[in-house]
């Protein structure tokens, strides 16, 4: 019985090792399989076989055409070690991917692995971690990592049950800055640009899909929009290049099989040996190897400096040939004028006054050709160019309109034409912009035309009197500018040629043009032979050679033409034909002047404010100007420097004598004050008054109260007298004996009587 149940024992045991012969076999053959393959191959990575910096091992894709392993960023000459992939044998070296981005290995003691938890690591010889994927927890043995020909690092983890392989990691969905073929840009994926050239930390620039638009692209500058692609599909409209790149970041689903359990690829061979890179400056470049073997630029953006997100702020347009690249539609005033001052445009502008005045002719339409806009609010089929027009003024929020034609299709028929309408805010204005439309914007008339001798608003330039671009408008004097209603383009005609003009202000009097040719312009006499400007011209030079370098904050450098800055001189009264021309300038008449001219002179009692523009009223005229900062005319200068050395002159004069003259009267004072002490002089001058009032026969008895009568004491007569001495005695009459006086000083002598006064 015993022997029975041994012998089942044995069969039973037998049977079911028998059973597990072929999963053990099975098992064997794979890891000695796996063994084999990853002691050959030189693109997996194992458990057991890692990337060392120190032996300066590497993985290498089977077609050899990408490499990871720890390299130092070119131009770098610390010891910052970082993992990374880069195209095989390229020099310079071009990484595509880091892992420890923000945290390099200080040293040539790291290693790149599995690790005991299943994770790749990046780790120094002391076994401290810099970097580490985040994959759920497993055992190391059951995960491999390979280098694809793609460029793309995959984690694969082998199932024990069923022994098939899944991804659980890719760098392709943990990129950095670049975007190769096969990876797909999706609403979680982002390319985050280097620190700087040698540092690949995070920088401040990031790519990614746009969250709010479908199929929009945006780039952020940490947490404010840097740029944004435009039409929905494309990011720049009739352009092939961006469709290629488009389908390049949709990663082509038509004919890419991607999921959990596939590699990527990329089935067309035109997107081959390109890139798409989030530079560290904050532009996005598209790459690709040409023949002569270099990376070549086919498509950036933002390309220049207006294609930066908003980069004047709304309702300010933006010309990237201007070296001050902003500039406020007419009607419109900045924001935040120091801000502006400074060169920060990104307040942008305001309008002067509110929308929908009493009347409706109180609005008009600024016409601005080949405009670049951020998208409308708002469109409808519209028959006519006036229908549209009509629809915005009839909406007070209205902003902005544009009308476009329909075009003939292919089969000769033709579409609907569209009304395009923006009831916020204008953003993203730029001029002179290729592919752009023609802009209606609404503005209150008051703000565009101060007087109906203006001329028409040119572009995004207001032409204040009295600059002139006809002879219609403006005044003769100043018709130096010419307006190309094509392209919105003011030109400023001088002797020396005709020059571009980048910027006018109306309040400053000035305005700027740019010089082609204007090599070592800082030579005075060299930008003289530039314009030819004649004395008598009304325009002036104040300043040349890139005067207004403006404070941008993009990244994006300017490199443009030299710059002048002119001013105008006043102007003189209105020219006119008529009373009816001179309506706009109150208290004038149309008379003719000494020239022979008709011109709006000032009534009497006004006179002329050629600052103001108007007629002031004598006593209340000014002639202040704060804003002005054209050069005043040399005979002007002459003339005030003349009548102030007169002034200095006379001034000098009044005040040597005024000073001679007081310390004569001072000393005619300290002698008087002396000579009145005596009582010699106390008699003489009361006698002297009663003596004139008795010859002019006005001696009246209220006169008598300001007669002092002297008297003297014995001691003082006796002095004066020498105690009667007979040597003083001048005579005898009916009275008495009288004697003379002699002054105590011994200088004066004095009768008794009426007399005058002897000096000896």
């Amino acid at each position: 019985m015993q022997k029975k149940n041994m012998r089942k024992t044995i069969i039973i045991t037998w049977s079911v090792n028998y059973m597990l012969l072929p999963t053990i076999f099975s098992l064997y053959t794979f890891v000695l399989f796996s063994c084999v393959l990853f002691c050959s191959a030189r693109d997996i990575m194992s458990f057991s076989r890692l990337v060392s910096d120190d032996t300066s091992n590497t993985l290498i894709s089977a077609g050899e055409n990408f490499e990871l392993g720890f390299f130092t960023p070119s131009g770098s000459s610390d010891n910052r070690r970082y993992v990374g992939i880069w195209y095989y044998r390229s020099n310079p070296q071009t990484v595509v991917w880091v892992a420890n981005r923000d945290n390099p290995v200080l040293g040539t003691d790291g290693v790149f692995a599995i690790a005991e938890d299943g994770n790749l690591k990046v780790l120094d010889g002391s076994g401290k971690p810099y970097w580490w994927t985040n994959m759920e927890t497993s055992s190391p043995m059951y995960r491999t990592a390979k280098l694809m020909d793609t460029g793309n690092l995959v984690v694969s983890h082998v199932e024990k049950e069923n022994l098939t392989e899944r991804v659980v990691w890719q760098s392709f969905e943990n990129p950095t800055d670049t975007f190769i073929p096969g990876m797909k840009m999706d609403a979680s994926l982002a390319l985050t640009s280097w620190k700087s050239y040698d540092d690949p930390a995070p920088g401040n620039f990031t790519f990614r899909q746009d969250q709010e638009e479908v199929n929009q692209f945006i780039i952020w500058k940490r947490s404010l929009r840097y740029w944004k692609s435009g039409v929905s599909g494309k990011i720049i409209s009739s352009d092939q290049m961006t469709s290629a790149l488009f389908y390049l970041l949709s990663n082509f689903t038509s004919n890419l099989v991607h999921n959990e359990s596939s590699m990527p690829y990329l089935a067309s061979p035109l997107y081959s040996d390109t890139r798409l890179v989030m530079n560290f400056s904050g532009q996005l470049q598209y790459l690709k190897w040409d023949t002569e073997r270099i990376w070549s630029l086919i498509w950036a953006e933002p390309r220049d400096r207006c294609s930066v997100y908003n980069a004047c702020g709304n309702f300010a347009s933006c010309n990237s040939k201007n070296d001050i690249m902003c500039n406020c539609l007419p009607g419109f005033k900045p924001s935040l004028l120091e801000s502006w001052n400074r060169g920060d445009f990104s307040g942008g502008c305001t309008r002067k006054s509110i929308l929908c005045g009493k009347n409706t002719e109180s609005d008009i339409f600024l016409s601005l050709e080949m405009m670049k806009v951020g998208n409308p609010d708002t469109q409808f089929n519209a028959k006519n160019d006036m229908e549209c027009k009509i629809e915005c003024l009839d909406n007070c929020r209205c902003q902005a309109y544009s009308f476009e034609v329909s075009k003939i299709t292919r089969r000769g028929g033709t579409g609907s034409s569209v009304c395009w309408i923006w009831s916020e805010d204008l953003n993203n204005l730029q001029e002179e912009y290729n592919s752009g439309q023609n802009l209606f914007v609404r503005v209150a008339i008051s703000d565009t035309e101060s007087t109906t001798r203006n001329c028409e608003t040119c572009g995004t330039n207001m032409i204040p009197y009295p600059l002139s671009t006809g002879p219609k408008c403006g005044d003769p004097m100043y018709f130096n500018f010419h307006c190309n209603i094509t392209t919105g383009q003011v030109s400023f005609d001088a002797p020396g040629g005709t020059y571009r003009v980048t910027n006018i202000y109306p309040e400053k009097r000035k305005f700027i043009i740019q010089i082609k040719d204007a090599n070592n312009c800082g030579d005075r006499s060299l930008q003289d032979k530039i314009l030819q400007l004649n004395q008598s011209s009304p325009f002036k030079v104040i300043s040349w050679c890139n005067f207004g370098q403006a404070n941008f904050s993009s990244d994006l450098s300017f490199k443009g033409e030299d710059e002048f800055e002119l001013g105008w001189d006043p102007p003189p009264e209105p020219t006119c034909s008529s009373p009816t021309d001179c309506k706009d300038w109150p208290n004038s008449t149309c008379n003719s002047t000494g020239d022979g001219k008709r011109r709006c002179l000032c009534k009497s009692n006004f006179v002329w404010d050629s600052l103001s523009l108007n007629c002031t009223q004598a006593g209340d005229f000014k002639q202040t100007d704060g804003h002005s900062t054209g050069k005043m005319p040399l005979s002007l200068i002459i003339a005030i420097a003349f009548s102030s050395v007169i002034v200095l002159i006379i001034l000098s004069t009044t005040i040597i004598c005024i000073y001679f003259w007081r310390r004569r009267i001072g000393t005619r004072q300290e002698n008087g004050e002396i000579a009145q002490k005596s009582p010699v002089f106390h008699v003489y001058n009361n006698e002297r008054r009663v003596k004139d009032l008795i010859e002019a026969g006005r001696f009246k008895e209220n006169d008598a109260k300001g007669i002092d009568v002297p008297f003297f004491d014995l001691e003082s007569i006796l002095t004066a007298t020498d105690c009667f001495s007979s040597a003083n005695k001048l005579g005898q009459g009916g009275f008495g004996p009288v004697y003379k006086w002699l002054y105590v000083s011994g200088i004066c002598l004095r009768w008794v009587f009426f007399s005058e006064v002897r000096c000896f």
